[in-house]
């Protein structure tokens, strides 16, 4: 494999990883296999037992998808990466890897749906405590720990509410009480913040948003030391099948090559988009983490270098006014994506967050006003013209 790290992130993104078959191509090879052979039973044997390094099975690895863990793991500045086939995939990993009956879990209350229910429903039907507190209050994370609390999961920033953990804080909270602390980074990329180097023990992403960020595939990957993942997360991948398919694999790996031109173009547009709609009277509130006036606006320049694609709006007149202006967009396309080369536009409380009451999304900061806008690569002056009509049309 191509090692460079001696140069810099761009430079790492276009080569890291790389393994070139005897053929020399340019570009990475997709291998589309099931399995390997072996010269001999020994060899196959040895393969096996791990005293030979190989390729074995699909499930458990392949060529294609090295490359792209090894490509991950140069990006986060970690030790060792496992893919999976999708994001939730990898959140389910990093946490079922580590756990079992009689332990418990603590997290931030405000959660993406789907991880919510691996915390709150998943997890207790195999006899795993779990506790959900306010990320943002220090005293609540140390009251919450007991002494088999095993592991912590935080998004930040959150997802839809943009609120943010301090996760530096948290990791020394969780390492004092014997746990380890996983981040789910998304919002954030790992171009903008760096878990791993705040505390964090294990960094979750779904790849599926802007590493692939065209909207073509699924895909996840979860990394750590080369100790936590062997340990935690190598075994229960092989067992259980969530397999990262060749195909995306090498999908996500022309992703990468151009992840950090993306990310910073949509970045750049985001803080345009949000100073031009900031203070637009048919908005309740306007978050951002790339602006001075988002609530934890403190935290942010401790622990982020870039605010991300992501802009949370809430719409004057609940779900009836975030409908209207929903439906009056005509270049912002309305899906339940984000970090997509195209802006998308979500409502939460009736898409991602639907299965919660009334009190339980308000206890998450998810109004029915409120709207996740993802920021794409469109020009944004057109962005601008086309969010501002939509507000005023509605």
């Amino acid at each position: 494999m191509t090692a460079t790290a001696e140069f810099r992130l761009e430079t790492r993104l276009v080569h890291d990883g790389a393994m070139r078959s005897g053929f020399g191509e340019t570009s990475e090879a997709l291998f589309l296999t099931q399995g390997h052979v072996y010269e001999t039973a020994e060899a196959c044997e040895a393969r096996f037992a791990d005293s030979d390094p190989g390729f074995i099975y699909g499930r458990f690895s392949n060529p294609t998808v090295a490359m792209f863990e090894a490509r991950m793991a140069s990006l986060e500045g970690a030790e060792a990466a496992r893919a999976t086939a999708s994001g939730m995939a990898a959140v389910t990993a990093s946490i079922l890897g580590q756990i079992r009956a009689g332990d418990h879990v603590v997290a931030a209350r405000a959660l993406f749906g789907s991880c919510r229910y691996v915390i709150e429903d998943l997890l207790p039907r195999f006899g795993v405590e779990t506790t959900l507190v306010d990320g943002a209050d220090a005293s609540a994370w140390r009251a919450a720990m007991r002494p088999n609390t095993r592991t912590v999961f935080i998004e930040s920033p959150a997802n839809p509410s943009l609120s943010i953990v301090d996760i530096a804080a948290v990791a020394d909270i969780a390492h004092e009480a014997g746990a380890t602390l996983i981040v789910d980074n998304v919002f954030a990329t790992p171009l903008w913040q760096s878990p791993l180097a705040l505390g964090a023990d294990c960094v979750v992403y779904s790849a599926t948003k802007h590493i692939d960020g065209q909207g073509r595939c699924l895909g996840g990957v979860v990394l750590g030391s080369r100790d936590f993942i062997d340990g935690n997360v190598r075994t229960f991948l092989r067992q259980t099948g969530p397999a990262l398919s060749p195909f995306n694999a090498w999908v996500l790996l022309k992703g990468l090559e151009t992840f950090s031109l993306r990310v910073e173009r949509q970045t750049h547009s985001a803080g345009i988009v949000a100073d031009a709609l900031a203070g637009h009277p048919k908005l309740a509130r306007l978050l951002y983490c790339g602006r001075s006036d988002h609530p934890q606006a403190e935290l942010i320049a401790r622990q982020m270098r870039g605010g991300s694609s992501l802009i949370a709006l809430e719409c004057e007149g609940g779900k009836a006014g975030a409908f209207r202006f929903m439906n009056a967009l005509r270049l912002v396309l309305i899906s339940n994506n984000l970090g997509d080369a195209k802006s998308l536009v979500t409502h939460p409380a009736t898409t991602t967050h639907q299965r919660f009451t009334p009190e339980e999304r308000a206890a998450m900061d998810v109004p029915d006003g409120l709207v996740r806008l993802s920021i794409g690569l469109e020009h944004p002056d057109d962005l601008v013209a086309d969010l501002v009509g939509a507000l005023d049309a509605a």
